[in-house]
């Protein structure tokens, strides 16, 4: 398995070194915070109503840059399976999203030229929101997920499924049973896994002489510069640079060809990789011109990732002055959506059912439960209509458009939206 080559760590403001904590992928010393969201349950473990008054088990949110190789991470204080095992996310329940893979599906069919003798390999495959239009396109498919109760969806729906975590031996494995495949794809998976270098080599695994890994995941410089701290939770233990992405793949002989900057997450890379000695992919002018913008905005710098907290602190400051106003108003507030990003935030700013009445969301797997740690009740949507709040505070704020379009009607009683970040703002 490949390891980066081993260089002294740069000059920086050094933090508090962690006794224990080292990178996940170069393996040095973790030294130098990015920030501390201070301690935070895990954020997709909704809590049902005989379990309120149970105690729930609280896990550092800080997250640390390596000095090293820049990658920025949390602690794995967590098993993956006691995350994933059972899992509270189903993709198909964005429109946006599905938007977004059916037209994903339709260009890189077309790019790669995939038909009925091609194979595409999903990883982390959720409920089948993206192998279903593979599938409709006569495209033979396989998902790999580890959340059984979502696999079951997918199943159900008649795309085949192996339910596994993806390592280097799974990986191997499942190419040796069922076939590797001209492409493989991960979205919003590569943040996901504790061990990195193992992740990766079973990716590779998975993959046809000639074929292509495309993987999708939030920019980390977005995360920076559009304040975008609540994305950080213990679900999600990597965060990514293009710079440092490169640099992992390239330690397990895959070459980055190509990449896209998209807008979903709030902001995400994709990225095309290839075998290294494939040499029928050529660099794509993208890729020498995203990594020339990270080395001006400093990815290589430590003081760059330094001076994060502040801005981190201010907001959870604006958000909370509004909340107390608007309080003291008299105002009626409710959580739209309660994604895992918008446990972070409410956890961290201590928002409890003294700011927001409730939530409410689509997925019927949350509906009837209450966030993690804050215990706010999480409702069908429907009850907006019933109880005409004066504000709807929109946790999933990347879904933001859509989210005020599909309830518009609050401003027939004058009801206004509200979006934390990147920073706050009341829209009418």
């Amino acid at each position: 398995m490949g390891r980066p080559e081993s260089r002294d760590a740069p000059e920086g403001n050094r933090g508090e070194v962690n006794p224990g904590l080292t990178c996940r992928f170069c393996e040095k010393p973790l030294e130098h915070t990015f920030v501390d969201l201070g301690m935070s349950p895990l954020c997709e473990s909704y809590v049902s109503r005989d379990a309120l008054n149970s105690m729930e088990r609280f896990y550092p949110l800080h997250a640390y840059v390596c000095g090293h190789c820049f990658l920025v991470q949390l602690g794995e204080y967590v098993p993956p399976g006691e995350i994933f095992t059972e899992y509270a996310y189903f993709s198909s329940y964005a429109d946006s999203w599905l938007r977004h893979a059916k037209g994903y599906v339709e260009r890189i069919s077309a790019r790669l030229g995939l038909g009925p003798d091609s194979r595409v390999i999903e990883v982390a495959s959720n409920d089948g929101y993206l192998l279903q239009y593979f599938m409709q396109r006569g495209i033979p498919v396989l998902g790999i997920e580890p959340a059984a109760n979502v696999a079951k969806v997918a199943i159900e729906k008649g795309i085949p499924t192996v339910v596994e975590f993806l390592g280097e031996q799974t990986g191997r494995k499942i190419a040796a049973a069922k076939g590797g495949a001209d492409l493989v794809v991960g979205n919003n998976v590569l943040a996901h896994v504790p061990d990195l270098n193992d992740f990766v080599e079973g990716v590779k695994a998975l993959l046809n002489p000639g074929g292509v890994i495309t993987m999708e995941f939030p920019h980390l410089l977005t995360l920076v510069d559009l304040n975008q701290f609540d994305t950080i939770y213990h679900e999600h233990f990597s965060y990514f640079s293009f710079t440092t992405v490169e640099r992992v793949f390239a330690a397990h002989g895959l070459t980055i060809f190509d990449v896209d900057q998209i807008p979903t997450h709030g902001g995400s890379l994709r990225i095309y990789a290839r075998l290294g000695q494939d040499e029928s992919k050529p660099l794509a002018k993208a890729v020498t011109q995203l990594k020339d913008v990270e080395a001006r905005w400093g990815v290589s710098h430590l003081e760059t990732y330094a001076r994060y907290g502040e801005s981190v602190h201010a907001t959870k400051r604006a958000i909370l002055q509004f909340l107390i106003r608007a309080k003291e108003e008299g105002k009626r507030i409710v959580g739209y959506g309660a994604p895992g990003k918008g446990n972070t935030l409410l956890n961290y700013c201590g928002i409890r059912t003294d700011f927001l009445d409730f939530a409410v969301d689509r997925s019927p797997y949350k509906q009837g439960k209450y966030t993690p740690g804050t215990h706010i009740p999480i409702l069908h949507p429907d009850t907006i209509a019933e109880v005409k709040p004066d504000y709807l505070f929109i946790l999933p704020w990347n879904l933001r458009d859509e989210i005020m379009e599909q309830n518009a009607f609050i401003r027939d009683w004058g009801g206004k939206f509200v979006v934390p970040i990147p920073q706050l703002t009341v829209f009418s």
